[in-house]
């Protein structure tokens, strides 16, 4: 009966359900999104490693902690990156420009 319940959904709680919502709701977010801005998760992606390839130059970043997305409004898009830094490059620092 259990695998019956979990198959057909019976006896879920409101929180499951909620979250699943939430979820299903991020996701046509981000996919809203990346249509609006006309970049495909691809180019993204390949924005991303640039990013952290420049980044990297400068700074000790954690690559796999780092998130990168797009977010808009009703005006406007922007690019929100997390990227975890763990120091500064050898010869970098107090560089100033």
């Amino acid at each position: 009966m259990d695998l019956l319940e979990k198959i057909l959904g019976f006896g879920k709680k409101k929180s499951s359900h909620s979250n699943s919502k939430n979820i299903a709701k991020e996701r046509l977010r981000l996919v809203l999104v990346h249509d609006r801005a006309s970049i495909s998760p691809q180019l993204l992606d390949a924005l991303k490693e640039d990013m952290l390839d420049v980044i990297s130059n400068y700074m000790d970043i954690d690559r796999r902690g780092t998130t990168v997305k797009l977010d808009s409004d009703d005006e406007s898009i922007a690019l929100i990156a997390s990227i975890p830094v763990r120091g500064m490059n050898k010869g970098q620092r107090g560089m100033r420009f």
